[in-house]
């Protein structure tokens, strides 16, 4: 395994990040450093490619948290390899496929209510008058619901 011989500068100037953001990688548990003995951060040159990964995923809307637990599926929380990065990558993919699926429902949803200006609640899609939806469940009820028959329609359409 390479030494930790990296500085802190050398690998942010090399990932051009800032030097904070390479304490707050660590502090969230998403890169890791030694200590040399003037007690300096030092990092292995493998941490090029975790800083990579959680910038291409930031990128595309993961999440640290997300990122932080795909770190954690891998053994020993290992730096990903090509096949890590391939699963990782499908993985996030289903999942930003469902958060678009979501997103072109909630905008679907909203132009009906913008085009009729709110001038008539009545006719609003999103209006809940005494509260009615309640019994339906928590959150935004008709969003939802609009978005699971999206994701039926879709699966539907793969079938």
């Amino acid at each position: 395994m390479a030494e930790a011989n990296w500085s802190v500068g050398k690998v942010a100037k090399r990932c051009g990040i800032n030097i904070s953001a390479l304490h707050f990688y660590e502090q969230q548990g998403l890169i890791q450093s030694s200590r040399n003995a003037g007690n300096q951060r030092r990092y292995k040159p493998e941490v090029l490619r975790r800083i990579s990964v959680i910038k291409a995923a930031q990128k595309v809307g993961v999440s640290l948290d997300e990122v932080k637990q795909a770190f954690e599926s891998l053994p020993n929380n290992r730096t990903p390899t090509v096949e890590d990065w391939q699963q990782l990558s499908r993985n996030w993919q289903r999942m930003l496929d469902g958060r678009i699926a979501y997103l072109q429902t909630l905008r679907n949803n909203l132009s009906g209510c913008i085009g009729c200006g709110c001038l008539s609640m009545t006719r609003c899609p999103l209006y809940n008058p005494d509260d009615e939806l309640a019994e339906a469940g928590s959150g935004p009820v008709l969003l939802d619901q609009a978005e699971e028959r999206a994701a039926g329609d879709k699966h539907h359409q793969a079938s």
